[in-house]
């Protein structure tokens, strides 16, 4: 493993074309490696618009196993280009159970690991329990050649439990392939305040972990029939290192590549500094483990 590599994150807005999304992803896969990335990452469920606006059985024809579409294309442009992608998919374990989950291929195009979204929403928009069943496989880092990776899922990012196990194996970046924007009638009076939140705690993660992370939104304006209101996903994907400090951050309103570099030697330098791994009293916190302390 290297002291120091560069992760390309992927800003994409979605057609209803699930194969024109693949090899769009699959050619800005190839773009970042060109431009010197070394671990890419996709949006959430890049392959389909987001579908969980409503709860409708049909969606569930656009899920895929894990050897299905996304990985067996994006597992050619890994391995033509030397780089390891993170490839959310829809993912059809077996008939009527699936998982909203994230492929790690390494840079041969190998799968490295699978995560599955352990914190599943349930909210006007985001009905995303009617589809997806929550993760069984836990938190994990998973290595490819770069370096040693964490993929966590949307949702998961507002529960400090999840980075906080993940970095614990070792991840230096934490990943979260993402789906998130407005309302648009609430945009005006709520959006600042939401879209802040929810960059401030990613930073937060990043701080209390001693570890980067980095968070791959989708953008565009995307309604599920004429005249809905739809969804408004607002983009800034973004890295921030150890300190919190943004590193690299896209636009709310456009397709981006960002390409930034993750230097461990500033999470050696953040953690002897800031040793709050060394200060955790393991030892009081077996309450975690309830839902409420009544």
């Amino acid at each position: 493993m290297t002291t120091r590599f560069n992760v390309g994150l992927v800003q994409m807005a979605m057609s209803k074309d699930p194969a024109e999304n693949t090899e769009k992803a699959a050619a800005r896969v190839a773009e970042a490696a060109a431009r010197g990335a070394q671990v890419v990452c996709l949006p959430e469920m890049y392959r389909t618009p987001y579908f969980c606006q409503s709860e409708t059985h049909a969606a569930f024809d656009l899920a895929e196993p894990v050897d299905g579409p996304s990985v067996r294309r994006l597992s050619q442009v890994a391995r033509q280009h030397g780089v390891a992608v993170v490839v959310p998919i829809f993912e059809e374990r077996a008939t009527g159970l699936y998982h909203n989950s994230a492929v790690v291929l390494d840079v041969d195009g190998t799968v490295a690991g699978l995560y599955r979204k352990m914190h599943i929403p349930d909210d006007p928009g985001f009905y995303e329990k009617f589809y997806f069943t929550p993760g069984d496989l836990g938190f994990k880092a998973i290595d490819v050649r770069p370096g040693r990776i964490g993929a966590l899922i949307c949702w998961d990012q507002w529960y400090p439990e999840a980075a906080r196990l993940t970095a614990l194996c070792g991840a230096a970046v934490l990943f979260y392939p993402t789906a998130i924007g407005w309302h648009p009638a609430e945009k005006a009076e709520f959006g600042a305040a939401q879209r802040d939140a929810w960059l401030t705690m990613q930073r937060s993660h990043a701080i209390a972990n001693g570890c980067y992370v980095a968070a791959v939104n989708r953008v565009g304006h995307e309604r599920e029939a004429a005249g809905a209101a739809g969804l408004e996903f607002w983009g800034t994907s973004f890295l921030c290192d150890p300190y919190g400090v943004v590193v690299a951050q896209a636009a709310t309103d456009r397709e981006e590549i960002l390409v930034a570099p993750v230097d461990l030697g500033k999470i050696q330098e953040m953690r002897r500094h800031w040793p709050f791994l060394r200060d955790r009293r393991i030892d009081a916190y077996g309450d975690l483990t309830r839902r409420f302390r009544d």
